[in-house]
């Protein structure tokens, strides 16, 4: 979007309308991780701001994600409460598909935050690597189930802490 076409909607506190919306997105919790917003996930895949209409794109993080609906009537609340918004839409789109390399480094550390341990960086080290436990960092830790609160999450323990923690499925 070119700077002239946000220039006239700025708000009280001198944002464009662009700008705006950004921001009010990183209030957009996930509904599985409230640490997490669908900015920090990665979910965010493009939006257009034009004459007060918002079109958010985004991109679900699981195909058969349950918190979908959720998800967009969070988004379309919070972006209604945007002064200069008069209309939102919100869309999934499936291509490019989202991956765990899409959390970003403040996402990563809030998940760690929370307890649960982020997927690696780097997918092709995924297979090898064990995680490791976010409350005291030890990469001595062991699957104990592969099927975890979600469909997205396992469960581990750690065998130096000894607390059992989640981690985030590599995708």
């Amino acid at each position: 979007m070119s700077r002239t076409e946000t220039e006239p909607n700025l708000g009280p506190d001198g944002q464009d309308l662009r700008s705006r919306v950004e921001q009010a997105l990183l209030d957009v919790q996930d509904p599985e991780i409230p640490a997490l917003s669908i900015v920090d996930l990665g979910m965010v895949n493009s939006m257009r701001c034009e004459n007060g209409r918002v079109t958010v794109s985004l991109t679900p993080t699981f195909l058969g994600c349950p918190a979908l609906a959720i998800i967009q009537h969070q988004v379309e609340r919070r972006l209604r409460q945007v002064e200069g918004i008069h209309s939102v839409e919100v869309e999934f789109v499936f291509t490019p598909p989202w991956t765990t390399e899409r959390i970003s480094p403040v996402g990563r550390e809030k998940l760690r935050e929370f307890g649960i341990a982020p997927p690696p960086c780097v997918l092709a080290s995924a297979q090898l690597a064990k995680p490791a436990c976010p409350y005291c960092g030890s990469e001595e830790t062991r699957l104990e189930n592969l099927f975890g609160p979600t469909a997205c999450r396992s469960l581990y323990y750690c065998e130096h802490c000894r607390q059992p923690f989640e981690a985030m499925k590599p995708v």
